[in-house]
């Protein structure tokens, strides 16, 4: 039984089945006790009118002995009965014994006025005085206003009639179609709710198996706000990621033969002229040949760079260092670039700064890719700047989520351009593996399209944060949130 469906329908089948079942044959048995119950008080109350008419007629309790034996059966021997409702004490015309003691034995006992037992029964002897409060639980018997009497009985089953009997077998009918009709509705809902349940397990078990056969971005109907519900939401979201995931995976194989290929082809091409005679060999050939060498290992290096600090391999030694050494390495390593494009390089250090616990080498390498970035996108007679300040009053908003601590346990450094800008369609994907804002892919204008993806990679592997801001033509603006020593200290 590998079925879903069946498992639920037979579970609510059964779960009916029991409980119809308990429910009737408890209210059955309880029904009848409580009838038999009710017979018992009225043929006490029943016997005590006539007693009464008794006493009444004749102003005392002489004879009661003969009157007693012409009662109904029943009515004076009110014994507990078999499981059938029959009673099994004394028959129609069973009188008092002979002893004191005889009768003893029967469903009730008469007392006088004066609480004397003159009709044994219920283990009362004939002659015992009973107390006040045995008395108490009895059916007083009065005669114009005055008890002469009382009557002491156990509301025990007694002999059913079969009126009596019609009506219990009436209540066990009804009863029996009772359980009968619940238990249709309860196998209908089951099959109802049992369909419910699993018609979305079905669509899901569908679409799984599409997924695992190459349709990645299937998506199921969210049917629900409940735990099936989240779990079609939640596949859903996983689906889509997939897809995203397996989109940028052949981009990023297009993109990685795409930069592969030019330097290759590039030196392929002269090494075959040289071979051939077509080039001569000076020393432009050999430069233009070094070169793309060059590109080409830097580039071999950028992904090996960004593939260990992805997969969290890349061993980062985080110490105390002072900001401003590292920003002046920066600047003296690109100076002679941008004094060779007329671009002013300033340094802009605010003092008392707190020193960093990162690894220097590290961020010098994000302090260089964010400086080569905006020197190729920089015109002649523009300014880059490199900054140095506490943090600010408050995190960006894209940072609210972030497990950032308290701000006093930052400094910010920043590099601003006086370039174009960033188009805001392309702020979002700037730090992708290959994105490059000039779809025409110029790859001596537009670099590798790494280095972001790998300051982006190194700076949240130092615990710290980095994002740009940028408006068309007002330039654009990285901004690189590192811990201090200080918060490493505490």
């Amino acid at each position: 039984m590998r079925s879903l469906t069946i498992k639920l329908i037979l579970a609510f089948l059964v779960v009916s089945l029991v409980g119809t079942v308990l429910i009737s044959l408890l209210a059955g048995r309880t029904t009848a006790s409580e009838f038999g119950t009710f017979q018992a008080s009225q043929a006490q109350r029943d016997l005590a009118i006539r007693l009464a008419d008794y006493y009444r007629i004749n102003g005392s309790w002489e004879g009661i002995e003969q009157f007693w034996a012409t009662l109904p059966a029943g009515m004076s021997d009110m014994n507990e009965t078999d499981g059938d409702g029959r009673g099994r004490g004394a028959g129609r015309g069973q009188g008092m014994g002979a002893g004191p003691g005889a009768g003893a034995g029967r469903g009730v006992a008469l007392a006088n006025a004066a609480g004397v037992v003159i009709m044994p029964g219920i283990g009362f002897t004939a002659g015992t005085q009973l107390a006040a409060e045995t008395l108490a639980e009895g059916i007083a018997i009065e005669v114009r206003g005055e008890q002469v009497g009382t009557l002491l009985g156990r509301e025990t089953a007694v002999a059913t009639d079969p009126a009596a009997e019609h009506f219990l077998n009436r209540v066990n009918q009804a009863l029996l179609v009772a359980a009968i009709g619940a238990t249709v509705v309860a196998l209908l809902l089951g099959v109802l709710l049992a369909r419910t349940l699993t018609r979305p397990l079905r669509e899901l078990t569908s679409a799984t198996r599409a997924v695992a056969g190459g349709e990645l971005g299937r998506q199921v109907n969210v049917r629900s706000r409940d735990e099936l519900g989240d779990l079609a939401t939640a596949f859903n979201q996983m689906s889509q990621d997939l897809a995203y995931a397996q989109e940028r995976r052949q981009q990023l194989t297009n993109d990685i033969a795409h930069d592969l290929r030019t330097p290759i082809s590039i030196i392929q091409g002269h090494a075959e002229a040289l071979r051939d005679g077509v080039l001569p060999p000076n020393e432009e050939t050999f430069d233009l040949i070094h070169d793309e060498a060059r590109r080409l290992h830097r580039l071999v290096e950028d992904l090996r760079t960004l593939s260990r600090a992805e997969a969290g391999e890349l061993e980062l030694l985080p110490r105390p260092v002072d900001v401003r050494p590292l920003l002046e390495q920066t600047v003296a390593a690109h100076s002679p670039q941008a004094q060779n494009q007329q671009v002013t390089l300033t340094l802009d250090v605010a003092p008392d700064l707190p020193p960093l616990d990162v690894d220097p080498d590290r961020i010098v390498q994000v302090l260089t890719n964010l400086v080569d970035n905006a020197l190729r996108h920089t015109p002649p007679d523009g300014k880059i700047t490199l900054s140095a300040t506490p943090p600010p009053d408050r995190f960006p908003s894209r940072l609210a989520n972030s497990h950032a601590p308290a701000t006093d346990h930052w400094s910010l450094i920043t590099v601003s351009d006086t370039g174009p800008g960033i188009p805001p369609e392309d702020i979002p994907h700037l730090f992708e593996r290959f994105y490059r804002g000039d779809k025409s892919r110029r790859r001596h204008a537009g670099g590798s399209g790494l280095g972001l993806a790998i300051a982006r990679s190194l700076v949240e592997g130092h615990g710290g944060h980095i994002w740009v801001e940028s408006e068309p033509g007002a330039g654009a603006t990285f901004h690189l949130l590192l811990p201090t020593a200080t918060s490493a200290s505490e």
